[in-house]
């Protein structure tokens, strides 16, 4: 009897250039231990490992080629069946196959050699490699044939195969930023919220933030609020579910003003509002609301605010 709990492992193999490591980068992203290339000597070192109470839930990709040291698919595949009947593991195989015609226009284009064919056109090594592999490719559970996939293609396929529940949301982020102090590098989506009414230009309103009732209640005031910002909420719950199909990982909007402290924060606030309200768990991060305000940064007041504050500038 197998005294450790059992645990998922995935052998995921198949022919060079048909998207192993896309493979692999995909099952990291939904949650799976991997390990690529692990030398066939330690599988069962691997396998045997005592899995701690907390991972035992935690499933394991094996990446394993014909550049593995000692491949032998069929004593690969006679291993396998042992380990099966021995119980207390769910093992099964993933193998990436792809057209030979297909992988020659790989290799030329990245301009890599064939693990096989060192010093060989590339479509020897891939007959070579196709004859070494075939008692796996028979064997596996899951076969992808990647001949007519993009990258991204291929990731939706993983997703759609080994996700729990079908997919996965991509880490949502909303960040407020202040444009006089550098565009954030990490974002996808950029708004730019300087056509609202800037509370910087209210002396009391000045030191506050747009977490403040009352500075939300000014900038809600701009006689264009509603209709922009409720347009780019539309457009957002429009894209999410897109990005989401597309695979990606991480999404990150990010609304400027010109500090970073008044605008931008609100809208921030009330669109993360909205995309939960519509089943989305975004993080909210306000990267320049501590900075202190400077006239410097914000520039001139306009005609109107001017006279409000009784300046001439």
């Amino acid at each position: 009897m197998n005294p450790h709990p059992e645990q998922r492992l995935m052998l995921v193999t198949g022919l060079s250039g048909a998207g192993k490591s896309t493979a692999l980068n995909v099952l990291e992203d939904l949650g799976w231990e991997v390990v690529d290339n692990l030398p066939l000597a330690l599988l069962d070192a691997l396998i045997g490992a005592p899995v701690k109470p907390g991972d035992a839930g935690r499933p394991v990709a094996v990446g394993i080629d014909s550049r593995s040291r000692g491949f032998k698919p069929a004593l690969l595949v006679r291993r396998i069946k042992e380990l099966r009947e021995a119980g207390g593991r769910d093992i099964q195989t993933l193998f990436l196959d792809c057209a030979g015609t297909e992988l020659e226009r790989r290799f030329s284009e990245t301009r890599r050699r064939h693990p096989l064919a060192e010093d060989r056109p590339a479509a020897d090594g891939i007959a070579r490699e196709r004859e070494m592999m075939e008692p796996l490719r028979r064997w596996a559970e899951h076969v992808i044939d990647t001949t007519n996939y993009s990258s991204n293609d291929l990731q939706q396929e993983m997703r759609q195969r080994f996700a729990e529940g079908g997919d996965t949301a991509p880490v949502l982020t909303v960040l407020s930023f202040g444009f006089a102090r550098g565009l954030p590098r990490n974002a996808d989506l950029v708004f730019d919220m300087r056509y609202l009414r800037n509370p910087h230009w209210d002396k009391a309103l000045r030191p506050r933030t747009g977490l403040d009732d009352a500075v939300a209640a000014y900038v809600a005031a701009d006689p264009a609020y509603e209709a922009t910002v409720g347009q780019i909420e539309a457009l957002l719950l429009a894209l999410l579910p897109r990005y989401r199909a597309e695979g990606k990982s991480y999404v990150t909007i990010a609304f400027g003003c010109t500090g970073g402290r008044h605008r931008s924060v609100h809208v921030a606030e009330r669109v993360a509002k909205t995309l939960r309200s519509a089943g989305h768990a975004p993080t909210v991060s306000h990267r320049n609301l501590d900075s202190s305000p400077q006239d410097g940064l914000e520039g001139s007041p306009p005609p109107t605010s001017r006279a409000a504050n009784g300046r001439q500038e």
